[in-house]
Parts: structure tokens; sequence; C-alpha cells
């Protein structure tokens, strides 16, 4: 799979929110805060594990109904199946 820019600083962008946390946990800010913060980063990483999953399905489909290799039921079944482990 290619992982294109967007993808890549939308994952920069949740390394930073993980750093600032730390910041905030080492000058001993609220644990609200905190905890508000460490929330709003995993919604990050959450909505990046669709992204990439319906990015891979999508590509998938097409090579699988390009080579005839798979149904796309199977496929469509293996990106639910990563969708769910991920939570």
């Amino acid at each position: 799979m290619h992982y294109n820019d967007p993808l890549k600083n939308r994952v920069k962008r949740i390394e930073g929110q993980l750093r600032g946390i730390l910041r905030m946990m080492e000058e001993g800010k609220d644990c609200k805060d905190v905890i508000t913060q460490l929330s709003a980063s995993r919604a990050a990483i959450d909505r990046t594990i669709g992204v990439i999953v319906s990015q891979n399905l999508v590509e998938c489909v097409k090579q699988a109904e390009a080579e005839g290799t798979k149904k796309t039921e199977d496929l469509v079944q293996e990106a639910v199946n990563l969708l769910v482990r991920s939570t």
C-alpha cells in the first residue's frame, strides 16, 4: 500500500499531540486536561486506522477485480476484521 503525504501528515500531527501530552505530564498539568488530550489523540488514531483500512480496501478490491484472485466479500471481511481488532 502507498501511504500518501496527507496520511503521513496525519500521523505526524498525532505524534505532536502525544509529545504535547508528555510535556503536560512533565509540567504537572491537571489530569482532566491530560485525559482530554489523550482522548483526542486516541480519536485521531482511530480515524487514521479507518482511513488506512478504507484506502487499502479500495486498492485490494481493484486489484482483485483486475486479477480475479479474491472475492470482494472476502476483502470486505478482512477489512472489517482489521477495524474490529483495532478497537
